[in-house]
């Protein structure tokens, strides 16, 4: 699922205006109400636009807050809770825990509002323990998009060289699941040893932090696994600083616009792609027919794909 480019879209939880709400005029229907993990993150601003799209186009109110970093689990329960007293007909998620958020969603189950919870799941276990429950989870399969990214790290180093990984939040199911994923990929490698793996915390500047501590501690690396692309983009930077640009191998995961031009220049070899403003739209999408008494699947996956220099003007930006 991100995280440290600042844009002047940041929202107050608690702002009962709300945020992103591009179509709060009349109401002309339900009232869905999305809490997005941030919105410094072009990810989740993506993820936005295909929700507001989508609510448009059904006739539906949508009002979107967001915490200012995704790591802000008390922030997004504030907002969660400030759309259950706003009476909302349905509320969509993207969760700063996986199991923090659960008790702002025993809320809304006791409050009889249904919960869709999109690119990243919630722990099913506490839920069930809890209480709670959710209609529908939209997202990738962030496994299968770590061993993809295992994958290619593994055929660009024949099956012999050093590696390192970039984590995300600790915690944070998506870059857990991306990390036991590029894990799974290179462990019958026995040529390939990961020599590193680190928290970056899904920003650009502790991702160019921990590569220049990983660099130090091990000058022969070879290759590097981003759980997002903020942090492969500081691995780059912290790469050309060290006069290493195209020595080291980089791969991120989101393919973001500027990774993709970092692909293009040479600059990163790899990412994973998402589709966010699919998962909006599917978000949006089930929560209107849950609403209209229809039955929704309980899983809605999104697909993912690898982008390299190879294909990285054929496949589209993802949408």
């Amino acid at each position: 699922m991100l995280r440290g480019i600042t844009v002047a879209l940041t929202c107050a939880a608690m702002c009962m205006a709300g945020c992103g709400r591009g179509n709060e005029g009349e109401k002309q229907g339900p009232t869905i109400g999305f809490a997005l993990t941030t919105l410094n993150n072009p990810f989740f601003i993506d993820m936005k636009k295909g929700a507001e799209a989508t609510a448009q186009r059904l006739g539906v109110r949508l009002i979107i807050q967001a915490s200012e970093r995704d790591i802000d689990v008390e922030k997004q329960m504030q907002i969660v809770e400030n759309l259950i007293q706003r009476k909302v007909d349905a509320i969509c998620v993207t969760p700063n825990g996986a199991r923090e958020i659960v008790p702002a969603i025993v809320k809304a189950t006791r409050a009889g509002i249904p919960v869709f919870v999109v690119d990243m799941k919630v722990d099913e276990k506490t839920l069930k323990e809890a209480g709670g429950s959710i209609v529908s989870f939209a997202g990738s399969d962030n496994f299968e998009g770590g061993r993809l990214a295992g994958e290619f790290v593994a055929s660009r180093l024949r099956g012999n060289g050093l590696a390192a990984i970039l984590e995300g939040v600790p915690g944070h199911e998506t870059g857990e699941s991306r990390s036991r994923g590029f894990r799974a990929a290179v462990k019958d490698k026995p040529g390939i040893s990961l020599v590193s793996s680190q928290s970056g915390g899904f920003d650009r500047a502790q991702g160019y932090n921990v590569m220049q501590n990983v660099m130090q501690a091990h000058p022969d690396l070879q290759a590097v696994f981003a759980c997002n692309d903020l942090m492969a983009l500081g691995a780059v930077e912290a790469i050309a600083a060290s006069g290493k640009t195209g020595s080291i191998i980089v791969v991120g995961f989101d393919a973001i616009d500027e990774a993709r031009e970092a692909i293009r220049s040479g600059k990163m070899d790899a990412t994973i792609a998402q589709y966010p403003a699919e998962m909006g739209r599917v978000a949006v999408e089930s929560a209107v027919k849950t609403l209209k008494g229809e039955k929704v699947p309980a899983f809605v996956p999104v697909k993912i794909e690898l982008i390299t220099k190879a294909n990285v003007d054929s496949v589209a930006t993802p949408q």
